[in-house]
């Protein structure tokens, strides 16, 4: 490989060591907190990308470690880490990296339409901003192997055109993976290995991700350092918060996000968002915040979902004095009818 065949590689890791540092350094702590876990594995994935961006300048990145070729250029873009060709990888392996090498090709078409369903004895709702034509934000609804409802949402970011690809991509990875898996936790790590080490994915994205069972009424989630969404109990004064149970995906090396499960009852409601909803300011430049979102759900829990979802978007608009949100808005609510 020429000089010019690792420029790619290395513009590719300088904006991934860009992305990292840049919110490890102007991030809330409570923010940096949610997202990271553990700042020692996010300090740990930098140092890998610091080994490949050496490598990359002294052109040793991708070569074999038994015959000293280099491997297989798209390999490479896929994890800027491999160090073993085709040739001497186990069968095992090989079937391995062609699946992913498989979920590589099918994460780049076309975005699939997409359906609020209908679930049995619930209602859902759902809205969605951008801040520029393109936003970074992505919710999605989808089915699991065991016939559960699949729901998540996820932030990258920024906005524009490279943060909806990523969202796109982020897509189309749980559509594929979804029917074939059994537990939100085990998306979502797949997820992450795939993009840990991709050179085209440059920054990281949390992720909520559930099912929900209708027969039984319980919700098993994963939250990759995603804002924590709210359930609003019909007889409980006290909200809960699902918080993050592991690292937002592609931020650390370590990676084992946990399963937790609840159980709804009817009449209580999930409320999902994006920190576009919390984050929003006002002309004094206070944040409108989770305490305040938590009391309007509190105080008009009899609500429908699409009642819920105009009036947090009314609030929204008269906190910020009619001004443009400054980032992309997107929420979800979903309610237990019977």
């Amino acid at each position: 490989m020429s000089k010019k065949d690792f420029q790619p590689f290395q513009r590719g890791l300088e904006e991934k060591r860009r992305s990292v540092t840049e919110f490890l350094e102007t991030a809330p702590e409570s923010k940096v907190e949610m997202c990271c876990k553990d700042a020692g594995n996010v300090q740990a994935h930098l140092e890998v990308i610091d080994d490949a961006l050496h490598k990359a300048g002294d052109r040793t990145l991708g070569i074999c470690q038994v015959c000293r070729e280099y491997v297989e250029p798209r390999w490479l873009e896929m994890d800027y880490t491999a160090s073993v060709c085709l040739d001497h990888m186990s069968e095992t392996e090989r079937r391995s990296l062609e699946a992913e090498l498989e979920l590589s090709r099918i994460v780049q078409r076309a975005l699939l339409p997409q359906i609020v369903p209908v679930i049995t004895g619930a209602e859902l709702a759902a809205f969605s901003r951008p801040a520029e034509i393109v936003g970074g934000d992505y919710f999605d609804f989808f089915q699991y192997r065991d016939g559960s409802q699949g729901l998540v949402i996820a932030d990258i970011p920024g906005h524009g055109v490279s943060a909806g690809m990523l969202m796109g991509s982020l897509q189309a990875s749980i559509r594929t993976l979804a029917p074939d898996k059994v537990s939100p936790a085990e998306i979502l790590a797949h997820i992450n290995r795939f993009y840990i080490h991709n050179i085209h994915f440059t920054t990281f994205v949390t992720v909520f991700l559930a099912s929900y069972d209708p027969n039984t009424r319980i919700l098993t989630f994963a939250n990759a350092g995603h804002n924590p969404p709210v359930i609003v109990r019909r007889i409980d004064p006290d909200v809960v918060w699902l918080k993050p149970t592991a690292p937002a995906i592609g931020l650390t090396e370590e990676y084992q996000p946990r399963t937790e499960r609840v159980t709804l009852a009817r009449g209580d409601m999930l409320f999902m968002y994006t920190d576009g909803v919390t984050e929003a300011v006002d002309q004094e430049e206070d944040q409108f915040g989770p305490l305040k979102l938590a009391e309007i759900l509190k105080e008009n829990s009899d609500l429908h979902p699409e009642q819920m979802i105009q009036l947090i978007r009314q609030e929204l608009e008269t906190f910020v004095g009619g001004r443009p949100l400054q980032d992309d808005t997107t929420f979800i609510a979903l309610k237990i009818l019977d």
